[in-house]
């Protein structure tokens, strides 16, 4: 198997966390809080927050920067220190610039930048988006290929153009187009870190020279997560296979309905009081609530809930 060495934010697991909301529907801090501590525990190896699963297009531009700051603010306090990448995504670049920037202000340790939703550039438009992003942010960045979610596909050839440029530390790669994924790995997986962005693919990603995976599942698994990619990394594929399976029914549920409905309700079955989503999302249906649950007791998450 081929081992991606070039840049990167981090190896193994890390969290797409969930932004909690409070009865009055702002922003949770002290639940927030209560997250980050739990996934110091749990060895989470990196916390991305504002991204999809942080409801980061339904919360504004100050929202956004405060999740940062309180973020950073507990990971300095705890016992461990893992990185903090912030989300920057939207339609309009000068916006995502201003993200970006506040993200730095705000002590992020990096960003993860996917191409512009809705509007449908050509690549050279995506280049150019995230060129203008990572200027005014000077972080190291991740790129997030998600083209489910904002109607262009970052082609490989795009990413090989890109890395280029010393800022450009990763790829989330969640287009579900294991050929796309290969071809992405034999441009630049000597270069930048390879993340899977499906976590129903983590192991066959890693498989091609992945360091890890941007995570969903994470949320209510974080041990399990972060054991897959490590077990991989150490040279046991065996041990990475047997838990990639072991969740699959897990993982299923999790998507059933949008993200991240699912996975919102899943963290409060937690014990975590992190609200519904915010509209247009909501609590996911009975149905999704029953799988989610049946799964997570099959897993032994809810043990004594």
């Amino acid at each position: 198997m081929t081992e991606s060495t070039g840049r990167s934010l981090f190896t193994g697991s890390g969290v797409a966390l969930v932004t909690p909301f409070g009865a009055d529907g702002a922003v949770n801090e002290a639940v927030l809080r209560e997250l980050v501590r739990f996934h110091l525990r749990e060895g989470t190896d990196a916390l991305i927050i504002n991204g999809s699963t942080g409801e980061a297009t339904t919360m504004s531009v100050d929202e956004q920067r405060r999740s940062v700051e309180v973020v950073m603010d507990e990971v300095r306090a705890g016992d461990r220190r893992i990185p903090v990448i912030a989300g920057c995504g939207g339609s309009d670049t000068a916006v995502v610039a201003r993200i970006a920037a506040n993200a730095r202000e705000a002590g992020a340790d990096g960003l993860l930048v996917a191409p512009p939703p809705y509007n449908k550039p050509p690549q050279r438009g995506i280049a150019a988006h995230f060129r203008a992003v990572m200027d005014a942010g000077d972080l190291p960045t991740i790129a997030y290929n998600v083209p489910g979610r904002t109607a262009c596909n970052l082609l490989p050839e795009t990413v090989a153009e890109l890395a280029g440029d010393e800022r450009l530390v990763g790829v989330k790669e969640a287009s579900g187009d294991i050929s796309q994924v290969a071809e992405l790995a034999r441009r630049v997986a000597d270069r930048i870190a390879l993340y899977s962005g499906n976590d129903d693919q983590v192991v066959p990603l890693m498989s091609l020279g992945g360091k890890g995976v941007i995570s969903v599942l994470a949320n209510v698994a974080p041990r399990d997560t972060s054991r897959m990619a490590k077990a991989f990394l150490e040279g046991n594929p065996a041990e990475a296979c047997a838990i990639q399976l072991r969740f699959l029914p897990l993982i299923s549920a999790l998507f059933r309905e949008s993200n991240p409905m699912p996975v919102k309700a899943g963290v409060g079955m937690l014990g975590f009081d992190v609200g519904d989503p915010r509209l247009p999302l909501v609590p996911p249906s009975d149905a999704v609530l029953k799988e989610l649950k049946g799964a997570m007791r099959e897993l032994g998450l809810l043990e004594g809930r």
